[in-house]
C-alpha cells in the first residue's frame, strides 16, 4: 500500500483564539487531508521565537512556510526572518495579509537595499512608510481581485478574476511599488481599483502574499485554491526530498502542533 506523503509545514505568527484566520488553520488542514490527500504536519511557530528558528537552520528543514495574519506581530524581526528562510532557501512561501506585508518589507530591505522601509503600524513615526495604512480599511471587506495572465496567483486561483475577503487596515504605499517590481518582485493582482493585492516572486518554486486572507474562504470546510496550492507546493518538496539521498533528520522544533499547540497572545 502507497502511503501518502506527509509535508511539514511552519504556521509563523503569534496564535489567538481571537484571530478568526487562526482558528480556521485545523479545519482547513483536516480538509486539505481528506479532500485532497494533501497532508501537512504542521507546527505553530510564534514570531518571537521565528527568528532563532531561522538562525537555528530550524526553518529552513520544513517543506512549507506559511506567515499569517495577526499583526501587529510580537516580533517583525521573527516574521522578516520566517520570510526570509523561505526566499533565499527556496521553500514554499505564503504570506497572507500581514505575511503579505511583510513579505514586501522584507523584499524591499534585502534584497531592494532599501534599509529604512518602515511598517507604519509597527513604526507610526517613519516618515515615509513602506507599508502605510489604507486609504479606506478592509476590515470585514469582500471585494474582486484580478490576476495578471500567467501568474502563478492565477495559476493558483484556477482562475483570473475572484471575490475575496480581507480583515486589515495596513498596505503597500503606492510610491514604493515600482522600486520593488524593478527588483524582480512580481506584483500579479490588483482590486478594481489597481492596488496591489497579490505579490509573487518568478524562479522561486513557490512564493506568493496576498494581502487578503485566503483562510476566510467559504466555512472552511473547502480550502481556497491558493491554500491547496501551497499545500500541493510542500508535497512535492517533501516528494522530492524523499527521492534524494538519505541525510540526518531533521530535528521537530518545540512549537505546538496546529491542533494542539498553546496560544500565544
Amino acid at each position: 500500500m502507497t502511503t501518502a506523503p506527509i509535508a511539514r509545514i511552519a504556521l509563523v505568527g503569534d496564535r489567538s483564539p481571537h484571530v478568526k484566520s487562526h482558528t480556521r488553520i485545523p479545519l482547513l488542514l483536516d480538509s486539505l487531508a481528506s479532500r485532497d490527500g494533501l497532508v501537512l504536519d504542521a507546527y505553530w511557530i510564534p514570531t518571537g521565537g521565528a527568528r532563532a528558528e531561522a538562525a537555528a537552520g530550524t526553518l529552513a528543514r520544513f517543506d512549507a512556510v506559511w506567515v499569517l495574519p495577526g499583526s501587529p506581530y510580537a516580533s517583525e524581526a521573527g516574521a522578516l526572518a520566517a520570510v526570509r528562510v523561505a526566499r533565499e532557501e527556496r521553500i514554499p512561501f505564503l504570506g497572507t495579509c500581514g505575511g503579505f506585508q511583510h513579505a514586501l518589507l522584507e523584499y524591499a530591505r534585502n534584497v531592494c537595499g532599501l534599509a529604512g522601509a518602515a511598517h507604519a503600524e509597527n513604526d507610526p513615526g517613519a516618515a515615509d512608510p513602506l507599508i502605510a495604512p489604507l486609504a479606506c480599511s478592509l476590515v470585514g471587506h469582500e471585494g474582486l481581485v484580478r490576476c495578471e495572465p500567467g501568474s502563478l496567483a492565477e495559476a493558483a486561483l484556477g482562475a483570473e478574476r475572484s471575490m475575496e475577503r480581507y480583515h486589515c487596515s495596513y498596505g503597500p504605499a503606492p510610491a514604493h511599488l515600482p522600486e520593488l517590481a524593478a527588483h524582480g518582485l512580481r506584483l500579479s493582482g490588483h482590486d478594481e481599483d489597481g492596488q496591489v493585492r497579490i505579490a509573487e516572486l518568478p524562479g522561486h518554486p513557490f512564493f506568493l502574499a496576498t494581502l487578503f486572507q485566503p483562510e476566510l474562504h467559504g466555512d472552511g470546510s473547502r480550502p481556497h485554491p491558493i491554500v491547496r496550492a501551497l499545500a500541493a507546493a510542500a508535497v512535492a518538496r517533501t516528494s522530492g526530498r524523499a527521492s534524494a539521498p538519505a541525510s540526518a533528520p531533521a530535528p521537530v522544533p518545540a512549537a505546538g502542533l496546529a491542533g494542539s499547540g498553546p496560544t500565544t497572545r
